[in-house]
């Protein structure tokens, strides 16, 4: 079911011809999801979570990236993936992000690049390059 809002949701900007999608994934954090016990921190080792007993599961995240204004259209995915299903989801799931990428067009900065250059050109238009004699 991920995989197929997911889909969705890269069709999306293809068909407004523009948007953003925001993908994140990161570690689950210890707490009543995750069957991984939290040890305390101790002298000899100070960081007990860098050396899990049990690999933690993953949280991945997807969203069309809807600001605060829009928050009724904005769109947000999210599934929780264990340690011994990772190869298999991550191969699925780079399968659907190029193909959805694939559709998307890269963001035109160009005019972005010249207000950068006009504002260093002001900054730097103020000191005029006279010439220094030694004596």
């Amino acid at each position: 079911q991920f995989f197929l809002r997911l889909s969705e949701l890269f069709d999306e900007p293809r068909q407004k011809d523009h948007g953003s999608i925001h993908l994140t994934q990161k570690r689950m954090a210890y707490g009543e999801d995750t069957d991984v016990e939290a040890s305390e921190p101790t002298i000899e080792q100070p960081f007990p979570d860098l050396n899990p007993s049990k690999p933690f599961p993953i949280l991945i995240r997807a969203t069309n990236g809807k600001s605060k204004g829009k928050r009724d259209k904005k769109i947000k995915l999210s599934t929780v993936v264990g340690a011994d299903a990772l190869d298999g989801f991550f191969a699925k799931y780079a399968e659907v992000c190029k193909l959805g990428m694939s559709g998307l067009k890269k963001r035109d900065r160009s005019k972005q690049k010249e207000k950068l250059k006009a504002k260093k050109k002001k900054q730097g238009g103020g000191v005029t390059g006279g010439e220094v004699k030694k004596t």
